[in-house]
């Protein structure tokens, strides 16, 4: 049986779990948004950490705080960020309250009996740990630290990578010509160096867009407390905590020029979110030319080989599949859902405070985590290692009649497209035909209809 103790805050007594790290107001969300079983995420969880961290430094250094209780505070912060365990401490439903309030004061409690228990102190939740600060600046501000963290330390090391793959790609496959196609139809040849770098500058941009937005997640709301005004806050606090948190991290944090944009709107986290979705949506075309050109092996394209990770199939022996990059594509699906709410989320802004933070918190770190993830399985696991094959690429080379685009200049593309026709009607290759309608000879038409030559 879960034994309890007898807790109070402002609204009176109750019950919580005798184990348990955090208090009243914490058991009080947990009664109260049994919603689904999601709490806010870890990436969430330890910059929040951070965050009130970093705020007990700033109130020490400008007098508010004692040494002792900073002390206690760092102390008790750092055994949390470490604790195998941490999560089971924070089991707030990300469907809580708008502003996250909950989640503001879960922190405050836990730090608060963590630095009590280990140093027979008497700090207050909302007095020591909460000092200067609301919910209100706390949780935008936590956003933006979190998400500026996982992209920086995680996403765009794990899109840099995929991109020096695909680098290396290119100059391994640079021989290779393929047919290429618009629509989905044959169209002129392509090599497969400059396939993969259409894919890598795809991504290259993503980064430039992903970057300048970092610069202003970097400008944080903390001081600002409860409507932006910086009522209950010392005036040099914002300064001293980014002082610190950009200590902590080893990122330039800075005081935001406006705590009334950042605490009222969310309109960073829908821009980062966008370009998230940007990502996405690059993914998405990279997994499906992947797949396309990988289809068959008898039936489809046949361009190149996948490598071969598990059976595809639980009735049909030797059938192997292109798991990498449907995950992918879910993923990037997953995203841009994520991108919807995050925008919806974002017009949630009334007056001084936006009052969907936790969903916003959610669906973008998650989208980062996820985005993360599989770009680096599609680095490894499907660009790295698919092979091409080179029979059925020159197959289709010779056998394409668009290659008479070559001859425009010369015939005109009247007789050019006549060309064409015929070679699809009769089957033949475009040099046969092209032999047999003009009066260029055999030489002079391989080299004007070379693929190779055509792609340069």
């Amino acid at each position: 049986m879960t034994k309890y103790r007898v807790e109070k805050d402002s609204m009176g007594e109750l019950n919580v779990p005798y184990s348990a790290l955090y208090g009243a107001q914490t058991q009080r969300a947990i009664d109260n948004f049994p919603i689904s079983s999601m709490p806010m995420p870890k990436a969430f969880i330890t910059s929040l950490i951070q965050v009130k961290l970093a705020a007990a430094k700033a109130n020490t250094a400008l007098g508010l705080l004692s040494e002792e209780k900073l002390s206690a505070i760092d102390t008790a912060c750092n055994s949390l960020l470490n604790a195998p365990d941490l999560m089971q401490h924070f089991p707030v439903d990300v469907f809580q309250t708008g502003s996250g309030t909950s989640s503001n004061m879960n922190a405050n409690e836990v730090i608060a009996n963590v630095a009590n228990q280990a140093n027979n102190l008497s700090l207050h939740p909302n007095d020591d740990i909460n000092l200067g600060q609301s919910s209100n600046d706390v949780i935008p501000t936590t956003i933006q630290v979190s998400a500026v963290l996982a992209t920086r330390e995680k996403l765009l090391p794990a899109i840099e990578h995929i991109i020096t793959v695909m680098e290396q790609r290119k100059t391994e496959l640079k021989d290779y010509c393929k047919t290429g196609r618009t629509h989905l139809m044959d169209a002129m040849p392509i090599r497969m160096d400059q396939v993969i770098s259409g894919w890598s500058s795809q991504l290259q941009m993503n980064v430039l867009a992903i970057m300048s937005i970092l610069d202003q997640m970097q400008m944080l709301p903390l001081g600002g407390t409860a409507v932006g005004t910086a009522v209950n806050a010392h005036p040099e606090f914002s300064v001293q905590f980014n002082i610190a948190l950009s200590e902590q991290t080893d990122i330039n944090f800075q005081r935001a020029d406006n705590f009334f944009a950042l605490i009222g709107a969310q309109d960073n986290a829908v821009r980062l979110s966008g370009s998230l979705k940007a990502v996405a949506v690059s993914l998405m075309k990279i997994a499906n030319d992947l797949r396309w050109m990988n289809s068959g092996p008898l039936a489809g394209l046949g361009e190149i080989t996948l490598p071969a990770l598990q059976p595809g199939s639980s009735i049909m022996p030797g059938k192997v599949n292109p798991v990498i990059p449907e995950a992918v594509a879910m993923v990037s699906a997953q995203v841009i859902g994520n991108d919807a709410t995050i925008t919806i989320g974002g017009q949630s802004g009334n007056f001084e405070l936006n009052v969907m933070l936790p969903v916003i918190a959610r669906n973008l770190l998650e989208s980062i985590e996820i985005l993360t993830n599989s770009i680096q399985l599609l680095a490894d696991k499907a660009m790295a290692g698919f092979t091409m094959n080179a029979e059925n690429l020159e197959k289709a080379l010779d056998r394409n009649p668009v290659l008479v685009t070559a001859l425009n200049p010369l015939i005109g593309y009247e007789k050019a497209a006549a060309i064409a026709k015929l070679a699809y009607q009769l089957n033949k290759p475009i040099l046969e035909v092209a032999m047999a309608e003009t009066d260029f000879s055999e030489e002079k038409l391989k080299q004007l209809l070379d693929p190779h030559k055509l792609t340069g």
